[in-house]
């Protein structure tokens, strides 16, 4: 096979909207059978044919210094694949730019374009009006690898909605386990961005702090994204010198909330942040050293860890970061049911979901991925097993089983210091 730019070139170029990736392998079996390739047995046949996946994040706006990573974990498949099968795989990117709108737009690109999964989006407050305007409508597979709002348990999908990383259901009650028990505070307060993701994290923390630990969340203050000043919405929340301060919300609004803090606000709160403000530049851009803040976010503890993380390493010369392993294995598991489906039709490809990952079967994970789509051609069995967790799909479209870690700020990073193994 003749190419014309080499693996790291065309993952390097990549990162506008609506760019396209097609990686075309030279190897591997074309698969001889005839069935519908859903793991009974019988063979797809259909080596050498495109699979075709959206990728839909954050690439700008207040999400863009973790959407770009998550976005590199969610085309590395493509990376890893190329050469190694005799499919194609064909990824357009959108631009959620952060913003419900401009998410829509995106989506609507890729199901105009025929892409019948979408990795993605990435945030809660996009998530939930792209799912519902657009991919639920036209009968598109969205997976997301950190939309954590509980509502998303809850819609009216018809099974086409999934993701991998938890819901803040489960996230709440762990925040009030580490200010409660680790930090020793009996009374809070909330800090939350105004959208899906702010406000269920708030209410879940409230919850899980008032009715478990005995404790007093004395005020829940919203706050909307990328402002010029936080100092009336921090003196609210402040008001009543509550011990702990819980901040829900995005890099970019970060930066300014926590300028003002620690410039006007400062008395000693223990403060805990939640995944979407796990970003080690935080520190610098604020300028301090952060010594109050814990973190908490759900973390990477499957099977395929390792290997993930030394595929990331590779193509990206860093180490992954918060949910980017998550959004490897959305696009892995889109693919392989893709495979299973034998066509581009989100049906096909959403009936197939629990077949490529959900036990029983041979399993296979990151790095084995060429194997997986031969075995899937083939008509085999196989249970997918990823580096986020060993993501097996609930009637919902949950994980089953997941991890959460504990962070504390050192020299200016944000580091594991504990976490928490929920589901089994």
């Amino acid at each position: 096979m003749q190419r014309n730019v080499q693996r790291r070139d065309v993952l390097k170029g990549v990162g506008a909207a609506g760019a396209t990736i097609t990686l075309a392998g030279c190897i591997g079996g074309n698969g001889n059978g005839n069935g519908n390739g859903n793991g009974n047995g019988n063979g797809n046949g259909n080596g050498g044919r495109a699979l075709k996946q959206g990728v839909l994040l954050p690439l700008t706006g207040d999400l863009s210094n973790l959407g770009q990573p998550i976005r590199d974990g969610a085309i590395l498949p493509a990376a890893e694949l190329e050469g190694a099968t005799s499919y194609t795989i064909d990824i357009q990117e959108e631009d959620t730019e952060t913003n419900p709108q401009a998410g829509i737009s995106g989506a609507d690109a890729l199901v105009d374009a025929g892409y019948p999964a979408v990795t993605g989006p990435a945030s809660s407050g996009v998530n939930m009006q792209v799912t519902q305007q657009s991919l639920i409508p036209n009968s598109t597979v969205g997976v997301s690898p950190s939309s954590t709002s509980p509502a998303v348990t809850d819609l009216d999908d018809d099974d086409y909605i999934y993701r991998t990383c938890p819901s803040d259901a489960l996230q709440g009650p762990v925040i009030a386990q580490v200010g409660a028990e680790t930090l020793g505070q009996s009374d809070a307060a909330t800090l939350y961005t105004n959208n899906d993701y702010g406000q269920a994290l708030s209410n879940a923390f409230t919850a899980a702090f008032e009715d478990e630990y005995d404790g007093e969340v004395k005020q829940q203050v919203s706050f909307e994204q990328q402002q010029n000043s936080y100092s009336s919405q921090l003196e609210s929340a402040l008001n009543d010198s509550p011990g702990l301060l819980v901040v829900i919300g995005y890099p970019e609004s970060g930066n300014q909330l926590f300028r003002d803090y620690y410039s006007d606000f400062d008395s000693g709160e223990d403060i805990v942040v939640t995944d979407g403000l796990i970003d080690n530049e935080l520190p610098d851009n604020v300028d301090n050293d952060m010594g109050n803040v814990t973190g908490t976010a759900p973390k990477s503890s499957g099977p395929g860890l390792e290997n993930f993380t030394e595929l990331y390493e590779e193509e990206y010369d860093r180490a992954p970061g918060v949910f980017n392993a998550h959004a490897y294995d959305a696009t892995a598991v889109c693919l392989l049911a893709n495979v299973y489906a034998g066509e581009n039709d989100g049906t096909a490809i959403r009936d197939n979901m629990r077949a490529a990952a959900n036990p029983e079967g041979e399993e296979f994970g990151p790095g084995e991925l060429a194997e997986a789509i031969e075995a899937a051609d083939a008509g085999d069995e196989i249970n997918y097993q990823g580096a986020s967790s060993s993501v097996d799909f609930d009637e919902n479209g949950d994980m089953k089983a997941v991890s959460y870690g504990i962070y504390e700020v050192e020299d200016r990073d944000f580091v594991e210091v504990d976490s928490v193994n929920l589901g089994g």
